[in-house]
């Protein structure tokens, strides 16, 4: 796999971090989560691939095996607000005097500097700080937060991902390490850019929710079916456009212009109209294999059933049954390997992590009886 042979130290966090984590795993990296002590259990559900070695950093000994796997790994990946690292002595310019190759990556909402850059927040704060969310919603409604998706994963998680391959990629010219300071707001931003580099074309120049992209124009929205389900519509060109019309059984005479906008309301309700007369089944099978540009709107629990997806393999099983996305994009040569296997247990490779970075058995028993250290091999082989 592309990855092979990165070894990553990931600080233990919430959403974004661990999927930066999950990505490098999928690819080939060696991920080692580092989760507290006297923690009954993990709120990571994005362990796919990874180990767990679980210490007490309370305590200046468990800080002193944290630096040692640190130092010697790859890459670090951290989600803490800023200054927390460096309380600990952990900080970027402490390692890397150390091993002057480590790649430390920071993963934070607001970055490592500015008048926000210790203040708390979530996706909706961040995507809110990017510009984004004022132009997300429907026509005279609040601007609307589309899940934790934009900021949290790809502004923040896949964009820490690419920075730290990035960095590694730069390293096998220089031999150096480096900081990379990945804030959510601007993350979301740049994934964003096309919203700043079209404006000049006139694309956002309506209110929220009234411009071509956004549900303003009907043919780029979704509709509800007869069954209760929903079908997508994006027939922007003239020529798909003309096939969306011909699938719905409708004429040009007697619809207005598509591009005419004072008349986007009385087309919408046409369309809302026909597509409630049929089921997203009906419909699958009118327009598959058409340009209209319409397709269904699966659920998480359809996506693995449908056709397209099974020849692709787009999705899979693992061996707790649970559905995932396979790793994208793929790799001729050297694609993702996701791990079938369940999520590892908090500490669950404790023992052995330690022993591969060069602890004694003595070493290791010795944490571990002075609650430095916490191995739960044993739940693990239940």
């Amino acid at each position: 796999m592309a990855l092979a042979g990165v070894r990553v130290i990931e600080l233990a966090g919430l959403a974004p971090a661990p999927f930066c984590g999950m990505i490098l795993a999928d690819f080939g990296a060696r991920v080692i989560r580092v989760d507290r002590t006297k923690v009954a259990m993990t709120v990571d559900t994005q362990a796919r691939g990874k180990q767990s070695v679980a210490l007490n950093l309370k305590n200046p000994k468990g800080v002193a095996v944290l630096k040692r796997l640190c130092v010697q790994s790859d890459v670090v990946l951290e989600p803490y607000r800023k200054g927390v690292m460096e309380k600990m002595g952990l900080g970027p310019e402490d390692l890397l005097k150390e091993n002057p190759r480590l790649i430390y990556a920071r993963l934070t909402g607001y970055g490592q500097s500015g008048s926000y850059a210790k203040g708390a927040g979530h996706d909706i704060n961040y995507l809110a700080m990017s510009g984004l969310l004022s132009m997300l919603g429907r026509s005279s409604e609040k601007p609307y937060a589309p899940l934790n998706l934009v900021a949290d994963f790809a502004g923040g998680g896949l964009m820490c991902a690419f920075g730290i391959v990035l960095a590694l990629l730069e390293r096998s010219r220089s031999g150096q390490g480096q900081i990379i300071d990945a804030s959510m707001v601007e993350g979301a931003a740049y994934v964003g850019s096309f919203m700043w580099k079209s404006r000049s074309l006139g694309l956002w120049n309506r209110p929220r929710g009234e411009n071509l992209l956004d549900s303003g124009a009907p043919f780029y929205d979704t509709y509800r079916t007869s069954d209760g389900k929903y079908m997508a519509v994006g027939a922007i060109e003239p020529q798909f456009y003309q096939q969306l019309i011909q699938g719905l059984g409708l004429y040009d005479a007697d619809l207005p212009a598509q591009m005419s906008v004072s008349d986007w309301p009385e087309l919408r309700q046409t369309f809302t109209r026909v597509f409630a007369s049929k089921t997203q089944e009906q419909w699958s099978r009118v327009f598959d294999g058409t340009d209209a540009c319409v397709t269904p709107v699966l659920s998480l629990d359809e996506v693995l059933s449908h056709p397209h997806n099974q020849a692709r393999g787009s999705f899979f099983k693992d061996s707790q049954g649970e559905i995932s996305p396979r790793p994208a994009p793929v790799l001729s040569r050297s694609p993702a390997e996701p791990c079938h296997s369940r999520d590892p247990f908090i500490g669950e490779h404790t023992r052995s992590v330690l022993k591969e970075y060069g602890f004694k058995q003595a070493q290791i028993e010795q944490l571990l009886s002075a609650g430095i250290a916490e191995c739960n091999e044993a739940k693990a082989r239940l």
